[in-house]
């Protein structure tokens, strides 16, 4: 069996002007599906859907998610609940037994933010349990950290360190911790105990904001999930991407 390759990427303020570098990086990882957060400008979408030989790509002024997949793609909807910022992209590649659920989550590191990222992963999950009864996994920019993970206030940018003080100096970091509670496992974790998997900044990463999910009961069908580092990644966005193999079925 071929594994799928399933590649999530925030690529800052739409990617323009950053076409090239992004389209390098894709096309060196190999990946079937691509899922793209902060990808507002459809042209520079469809820009990487050609220079990476994707025959099918969709993204909306509108909305943060997008995608570019090599296959064909049996179903894609974008999902707004009134609770979230960015609508939720869902996506069945064809043939590949796997339902995708693209997530970007509210930012700024903040005690009000992280109840609102609360409010928008139960969303997400309540709409996923009503849809997804087989393999999928729930995907991408979740902006927020895992349990026991810590922020180091002083290596955030100036402009960001204010929101943290009005929170009292002390995030309750509970997104994560919900997803978990729904009966999920943190994929890259769960492959990689020892290492960080810091995605973010690319130039120095030090946080890890970008996640993958996937039903406990399904783990095995996940065979890789690793984070893509090198100078061409850090260069062409603000996170570093994130690779998942999937074994197919039904």
């Amino acid at each position: 069996m071929t594994p799928l390759r399933v590649l999530s990427w925030n690529i800052r303020y739409g990617g323009q002007g950053r076409e090239p570098g992004l389209a390098a990086v894709i096309r060196a990882t190999r990946a079937d599906v691509v899922l793209l957060q902060e990808a507002t400008k459809p042209a520079v979408v469809e820009a990487l859907a050609r220079a990476t030989d994707m025959a099918q790509w969709g993204a909306s002024h509108r909305q943060s998610l997008g995608f570019l997949s090599r296959r064909p793609v049996e179903h894609v909807e974008w999902r707004q609940p009134r609770v979230s910022r960015h609508a939720f992209l869902e996506l069945v590649p064809a043939g590949g037994g796997i339902r995708l659920f693209g997530v970007h989550l509210s930012a700024v590191h903040a005690a009000w933010t992280e109840r609102r990222r609360v409010r928008e992963v139960r969303a997400l999950i309540e709409s996923v349990s009503a849809r997804a009864g087989g393999f999928h996994l729930l995907l991408g920019d979740f902006n927020t950290l895992a349990p026991g993970e810590l922020l180091d206030i002083r290596r955030l940018p100036l402009r960001l360190r204010p929101f943290v003080w009005i929170s009292g100096g002390h995030i309750r970091w509970r997104t994560v911790q919900q997803v978990f509670d729904a009966g999920y496992v943190d994929v890259f974790r769960a492959r990689h105990p020892g290492e960080t998997g810091f995605t973010f900044p690319s130039w120095g990463p030090h946080l890890r904001l970008d996640y993958v999910f996937a039903p406990t009961a399904t783990l095995d069908r996940v065979t890789a999930c690793d984070v893509i580092g090198g100078e061409d990644a850090a260069q062409a966005s603000d996170h570093l991407p994130l690779l998942i193999e999937c074994l197919p079925g039904n």
